[in-house]
């Protein structure tokens, strides 16, 4: 991504290949967004490994990737720290030891630069959740203080709810929406009526 170019909803993500420890392998691999092409992708940049909000967090996301994966979503999770000591703190830590996604390595900050999430004073990330849907466009995305920690729950709603919004075109998802809950479908007939 070019200086002139900035993050928008229903635009290319910026596309990257990089290094990273994969859990399901035990191996060092390398990782490009395009090999997802055609599913659904979730971007989860932490700050750092071997701190304290970001194993809870990764530890949520490990514990509802089965049923991301069924919604044929595949999760990535990124940082500045080296894809060997992603294998360490996987290899250390009983939460981090849960993580069936690939751990990137964003080694020279460049995919935090182009996501904006890069923090320069520390060289870390800011947590930062990208959505991005089977044609490689970006549907949502959300960037916290690193002292936040995020909910898979509702990142799975927010999913789920861009999956029905893609399927059914004519409808929109009201706040709080679930799956089996009313939609809406934008018209003058609800203009004040809601």
């Amino acid at each position: 991504m070019t200086s002139e170019q900035q993050l928008a909803i229903n635009h290319p993500a910026p596309g990257f290949t990089a290094k990273a420890y994969d859990p399901a392998s035990d191996q060092f691999v390398t990782k490009s967004l395009a090999d997802y092409r055609g599913k659904w992708v979730v971007l989860f940049f932490y700050p750092a490994d071997f701190t304290f909000v970001c194993p809870t967090e990764l530890e949520d996301m490990a514990a509802h990737y089965t049923e991301l994966q069924k919604l044929n979503v595949e999760v990535m999770s990124i940082s500045t720290d080296s894809a060997y000591a992603h294998k360490a703190w996987h290899d250390s830590s009983d939460a981090i030891r849960t993580i069936k996604f690939p751990m990137i390595s964003d080694a020279t900050g460049e995919i935090s630069r182009n996501y904006t999430v890069y923090v320069a004073d520390t060289g870390e990330a800011l947590r930062g959740t990208f959505i991005i849907n089977p044609e490689g466009l970006l549907k949502s995305f959300e960037i916290n203080d690193n002292a936040l920690g995020r909910s898979s729950e509702e990142l799975m709603r927010k999913i789920q709810a861009s999956q029905f919004v893609e399927q059914h075109g004519d409808q929109v998802c009201p706040a709080n929406w679930h799956p089996g809950k009313k939609t809406l479908k934008p018209g003058i007939d609800l203009v004040n009526k809601i």
